[in-house]
C-alpha cells in the first residue's frame, strides 16, 4: 500500500488507516477477540496509522492497540485524542493540568513513554481562541510526553482556525461524498501550511458501504441508534449528519457509476484518495475481510470525470441542503 507524508510530523503512513472507536463499544459489543483480531488484521494488511481516543471504551480501545503493539515489532504510528473525559465540554477545562493527566493516562493505556500524536477532541469553540491550550500541549512535547500534536475538528470553521498555531501537524476532519465542504477551502489551506489531514467517518457511519436499507436496526450501544438526532454528540458524526432515508437514496444512486468488481465502500474511498491534501483515511470496522477490502481501495485506479461529476450530482441531490453550510 501506498504511504503519505502526515503533514510535518516526519511520518510517512499508509493512504488508509485503521479508526478503531467501534471497539470502544459504541458500534456494539464487540469481544476481546474481535478487537485484537481487527487489529491484527489491519497491521497485517499493511495499515501503519490507527487512530484511536482515551474516551473509547473508557481507554479499552487504546488497551488493545496497546497490547497487540506489545506482541509484534510493527513501525506503526498511533493517534489517540484528549478532552471528552472532562465532565463539561467548556473551553476551561482545556487546562495544562487536565491535558497532562489525559496524556499520562493514554500513555498508561498505550504502554508506551511518549504518544506520536495527541488531537484535541472536537473541543468547544473558544477553546481555539485560547493560545494557552496550544502552550499547554508545547510544553507537554518539550516534557517528553508527546511527540506531536493535531486536532479533531467538526466544522471547517475551527480547522481552518486551528492550523494557525504553528504547533497544529494535523487535522482529523469528516469528509465523504456526503459531506464535501473540506475540499472548498480548508484542503487548500492545509496544503499550503502543510498541515496532515486525516479523514473520519469516510463511509457515512456504513451508508457509503451500501449494505444498510431502510429496515436496518441497530442495538441500543450503537451510536446510529442512540445518536439518530444528536441526543449524545455531535450529529454530523452519525451518519455524517444526512438523515437516514436521504442517505440510502444518495447511495443507490452512486452505485450505478461503481465499477464492476468494486464495492461502494471502495469506490468512495478511491474518491477521497483523489484529494491531494487527504494524508490517510481512517475507516473503521471489526470485520478483517472488510479491513482488507478497505485495504485494497488504495490500489484501484483513479475515478473518471464522468465519475466525479455523478458523485458531485449526488452530493448536490442529496445532501448539500442538510450538511454544506452546517459543518
Amino acid at each position: 500500500m501506498n504511504s503519505r507524508p502526515l503533514g510535518t510530523t516526519g511520518f510517512d503512513v499508509s493512504e488508509i488507516g485503521l479508526g478503531t472507536w467501534q471497539l470502544g463499544g459504541d458500534w456494539g459489543p464487540v469481544s476481546d477477540e474481535e478487537a485484537t483480531d481487527a487489529i491484527e488484521a489491519a497491521l497485517d494488511a499493511g495499515i501503519t496509522f490507527l487512530d484511536t481516543a482515551d474516551v473509547y471504551g473508557d481507554g479499552a480501545s487504546e488497551q488493545y492497540i496497546g497490547s497487540v503493539l506489545d506482541e509484534r515489532d510493527d513501525d506503526v504510528v498511533v493517534a489517540t485524542k484528549a478532552g471528552q473525559r472532562l465532565d463539561q465540554q467548556v473551553a476551561d477545562g482545556y487546562t495544562h493540568e487536565n491535558l497532562d493527566r489525559f496524556v499520562d493516562r493514554s500513555r498508561e493505556n498505550l504502554g508506551v513513554d511518549s504518544l506520536d500524536l495527541v488531537q484535541l477532541h472536537c473541543p468547544p469553540r473558544d477553546t481555539y481562541y485560547r493560545p494557552e491550550v496550544f502552550d499547554a500541549l508545547d510544553e507537554l512535547k518539550d516534557a517528553g510526553k508527546i511527540d506531536h500534536y493535531g486536532v479533531s475538528v467538526e466544522k471547517v470553521e475551527d480547522a481552518i482556525k486551528a492550523i494557525e498555531y504553528d504547533g497544529v501537524e494535523t487535522v482529523q476532519i469528516i469528509f465523504n461524498p456526503l459531506r464535501q465542504r473540506p475540499a472548498d477551502v480548508f484542503f487548500r489551506e492545509a496544503q499550503r501550511r502543510n498541515v496532515g489531514v486525516i479523514v473520519r467517518v469516510p463511509l457515512a457511519s456504513g451508508l457509503l458501504t451500501g449494505a444498510l436499507s431502510a429496515d436496518a436496526e441497530f442495538t441500543e450501544q450503537d451510536h446510529r441508534n442512540y445518536n439518530r438526532d444528536g441526543e449524545a454528540f455531535d450529529v454530523g458524526e452519525t451518519f455524517a449528519g444526512i438523515p437516514f432515508e436521504d442517505g440510502l437514496a444518495a447511495a443507490d444512486s452512486l452505485e450505478t457509476v461503481v465499477p464492476d468488481g468494486v464495492s461502494l465502500a471502495q469506490f468512495t474511498l478511491r474518491w477521497i484518495l483523489s484529494f491531494d491534501a487527504v494524508s490517510t483515511i481512517i475507516p473503521g470496522s471489526k470485520t478483517p475481510a472488510h479491513i482488507r477490502d478497505n485495504v485494497a481501495a488504495a490500489s484501484l485506479p483513479p475515478l473518471s470525470a464522468e465519475q466525479f461529476q455523478h458523485v458531485d450530482e449526488v452530493y448536490d441531490a442529496y445532501a448539500r441542503e442538510h450538511v454544506h453550510h452546517r459543518w
